[in-house]
């Protein structure tokens, strides 16, 4: 079993930014890919930014340019720093680990997800 514990959301302002984190803990396999996906009421989860630890990363078509992925494979964690926060950016995000940069996938773990909400 893996465990992701997610922190860093909150309410920020339109064009505001955020940072996102999360760490895994357990029996981790490696290699493996961390990412974020995010969710809101009545629509798919879905992918936002994902990184392999060989750095390789995906990034959805509505964050490129806004949101940076990171990872710091010794400690186990990922990042995601979000610039310039529309109001469209607003979901409950979720952290995965998994095998997959493109989709989450069967052998993946879920954090248990952190609202990002974007309203002035």
């Amino acid at each position: 079993q893996v465990q992701l514990v997610e922190s860093g959301g909150g309410l920020v302002q339109p064009g505001g930014s955020l940072i996102l984190s999360c760490v895994a803990s357990g029996r981790i396999f490696r290699p493996n890919v961390m990412g974020w996906y995010r969710q809101v009421p009545g629509k798919q989860r879905e992918l936002v930014a994902a990184m392999s630890s060989g750095s390789i990363t995906n990034y959805a078509d509505s964050v490129k340019g806004r949101f940076t992925i990171s990872r710091d494979n010794a400690k186990n964690m990922v990042f995601l720093q979000m610039n310039g926060l529309k109001p469209e950016d607003t979901a409950v995000y979720y952290c995965h680990i998994g095998t997959s940069i493109t989709r989450p996938t069967g052998d993946g773990y879920w954090g248990q997800g952190t609202q990002v909400t974007v309203s002035s």
